[in-house]
């Protein structure tokens, strides 16, 4: 069953926070990566390629958590935990729609090597449980 997001933590999210997910390594220990997020109601969008670390834990086990920091509050956190769900349908236009967000301009741009890098996948977080003070 889905929680919903809070309306703080919706705002907060639609600004270029960055965010740590962590996945679950095959041995069990975690993994941590900051990455660029957007919100989707109140599904959580991260970006990667299939050759990533995270992205292979993700297919193996999807229970995922996102920490929400700001930078200026760092006391004001949301630990989001849920399981996500992976696809390459809409990939490069969501990594577009992030840069533009963090770094004001498309990825290839921001980033000219990525014209190598693998194809990329959208990773939808369904939130479970939502714990912190967002």
């Amino acid at each position: 069953m889905s929680v919903q997001l809070s309306d703080d933590l919706k705002a907060l999210l639609d600004t270029p926070v960055f965010v740590n997910i962590a996945t679950i390594q095959p041995d069990g220990s975690p993994q941590v990566s900051p990455v660029w997020v957007k919100r989707d109601g109140d599904d959580v969008l991260i970006s990667t390629t299939v050759d990533r670390r995270k992205e292979k834990n993700l297919r193996r086990d999807p229970r995922v958590t996102v920490l929400v920091q700001p930078f200026d509050a760092p006391y004001t956190y949301a630990e989001i935990r849920g399981t996500a769900e992976l696809t390459t349908e809409g990939g490069q236009e969501l990594i577009d729609e992030l840069a533009m967000k963090y770094a004001g301009k498309k990825y290839r741009e921001f980033n000219p090597d990525s014209v190598h890098d693998a194809a990329r996948v959208v990773v939808r977080i369904t939130p479970r449980k939502i714990v912190g003070s967002l």
